[in-house]
């Protein structure tokens, strides 16, 4: 208990340097939730490079909003860390998102997945299926499944109807079923 209030201690004694706009504290909360932030940004891109890029661009507007702000304490920083990187990546989406609607998913049938081998996949395997998605259909995926946002939030979110988040989820889990048999 001692440790956990001390480590609490030490993130708000950084936050404070950053309202004081203290490089020195940015750079430590930066390093400090670089992982944390970066396997969240990953879930949301195709590749490391933009990923980090994401994660950078949340760090920019995490320190812009403790600078004129502060930070509010009345939620866990890390919570709030972590809507502002979903935002961004689904801001990154949107700014993208006019090369997208040129994919299309080839016709899958309903195959039976044997759960023992998804019990024995790894993150890097499960980053390497869902790479496989098209764009959309892996934002809907982690939004819904991994985030734990419902349709209704979704559809908000990235500007479609919840039918349309509906479809993008079923279609990205038979894309996935048909990987997981194909792959493993």
């Amino acid at each position: 208990m001692e440790q956990k209030k001390s480590k609490h201690t030490h993130i708000e004694n950084i936050l404070v340097g950053c309202e004081k706009g203290n490089i020195f504290y940015q750079e430590l909360l930066y390093k400090h939730f670089y992982g944390y932030a970066l396997s969240i940004c990953r879930l949301y891109t195709y590749s490391n490079d933009e990923a980090v890029s994401i994660l950078n661009d949340s760090f920019l507007k995490v320190f812009s909003s403790i600078k004129k702000k502060g930070f509010d304490n009345s939620i866990p920083f890390k919570n709030w860390l972590r809507r502002i990187l979903i935002n961004t990546a689904i801001d990154n989406y949107r700014k993208n998102s006019k090369h997208l609607y040129h994919l299309e998913i080839e016709e899958a049938e309903q195959i039976q997945t044997n759960t023992s081998i998804i019990d024995d996949l790894t993150a890097e395997d499960i980053l390497n299926l869902l790479d496989q998605l098209p764009e959309t259909h892996r934002l809907v995926f982690n939004l819904y499944e991994i985030q734990g946002f419902n349709h209704e939030e979704i559809s908000l979110k990235l500007n479609i109807s919840k039918s349309t988040s509906r479809v993008f989820l079923a279609r990205a889990k038979k894309k996935l079923r048909v990987l997981i048999h194909k792959n493993f």
